[in-house]
């Protein structure tokens, strides 16, 4: 069997590391906003070019309290309009309607699968305010476009960076580019805790300062509630675990980029489409195919014990929990939900395994359909 990702192989070559870095956590004595917490937001915000990480419970906490925050600064209202890629997972848009704004969705790139520039700028309105790219699958959204349209447009921009750790878009690293980006540590990422967990980067210190009191009850002091907030704090011991792997996440990246560059130069097949190659503008966290038989080809592919999954078969407007949007048409985003396949990809996939999936692929034909 060749699982789709193998999580106790990632985190096993890390094992004695990971227990040493709980046992100190434990005998430390203090688990929630201590030491551990302060190291890994200082080498994830260095890691990521900016001034300040803020570490909470999980990424839609890192989206939702980000845009909570900009609404406490006076940076944004009620019913302001979001623009979001509209092929995105469904926490990008829960982190808006959660804070009482209306997210716009854009169609994106057909082959890159990221929000699509030139669609960005029909959207706009007057009561638009934010922009929020999203790195989807791990390739990095067009910053630099999308930061001149913001600045043309006073516009605020949050990336969300969830499945983008380590990426770089035109020589800087995601989270550098905007006003806030924000962030999953959920284990399968990348950088991958041993739970849930998430942070912010920004060099917005008052931004930052909110955010954290926000996700702290509030309270920028004990005891002393300004805010209204809610409890969203990355603790400890999950914070100590994912300094160990991000030592690593720059090596794990090159190998998913060096399994990416094997199926892209060797699967080889006219009912397969693979995006172009993306150097250091795309770290793979999903390896993504598009084809008009999904299921027949992750029927065969299943056969030979390949593990496929689809991210996402739903798009957002059809789901029932958003089904006021429903009437919206949006047939770039519908293809893609109808088409997409993530092929298996990690940095402890075996050179056999890779063979494998090449060889099942480029073995389809629609003749056995």
């Amino acid at each position: 069997m060749i699982p789709f990702l193998d999580l106790k192989a990632i985190n096993s070559r890390h094992k004695q590391e990971l227990i040493e870095a709980c046992s100190n956590v434990i005998d430390s004595g203090w688990y929630i906003q201590g030491q551990y917490l302060n190291n890994f937001e200082r080498e994830f915000a260095e890691y990521c070019d900016s001034d300040h990480c803020i570490g909470v419970a999980n990424g839609l906490d890192a989206l939702t309290l980000t845009m909570r925050a900009w609404k406490e600064l006076g940076k944004l209202k009620d019913g302001d309009e979001v623009l979001v890629p509209a092929n995105t997972y469904i926490a990008t848009i829960l982190s808006v309607t959660e804070n009482r704004l209306t997210p716009i969705f854009v169609e994106p790139d057909p082959f890159t699968f990221n929000i699509d520039v030139k669609n960005i700028e029909k959207a706009i309105t007057s009561r638009t305010k934010v922009i929020l790219p999203v790195h989807l699958y791990g390739r990095s959204a067009p910053m630099r476009e999308i930061m001149a349209i913001a600045k043309v447009y006073d516009l605020l921009v949050l990336e969300d960076g969830a499945q983008a750790h380590g990426v770089f878009c035109d020589g800087k690293m995601v989270g550098s580019w905007s006003d806030a980006a924000a962030f999953s540590f959920y284990p399968g990422k990348n950088l991958g805790a041993l739970g849930d967990a998430g942070a912010v980067v920004t060099s917005d210190s008052a931004l930052a300062n909110t955010i954290r009191a926000i996700g702290n009850y509030g309270s920028e002091r004990k005891y002393v509630n300004n805010i209204k907030g809610v409890n969203s704090r990355l603790d400890e011991i999950q914070a100590a675990m994912l300094s160990v792997k991000l030592k690593t996440l720059d090596s794990d990246n090159n190998r998913r980029r060096a399994i990416a560059k094997e199926y892209y130069k060797r699967i080889d097949n006219p009912n397969i489409r693979i995006a172009p190659l993306d150097g250091l503008n795309n770290v793979y966290h999903l390896f993504v195919i598009s084809t008009m038989f999904r299921e027949e080809l992750a029927t065969l592919l299943s056969s030979h014990g390949i593990q496929t999954l689809i991210h996402y078969p739903i798009p957002s407007h059809g789901q029932l929990a958003y089904r006021e949007l429903g009437h919206l048409s949006l047939p770039i985003t519908e293809k893609i939900h109808q088409e997409i396949l993530s092929l298996p990809i990690s940095p402890v996939m075996e050179t056999a395994h890779i063979d494998l999936v090449i060889d099942v692929c480029n073995s389809f034909s629609v003749s056995n359909v």
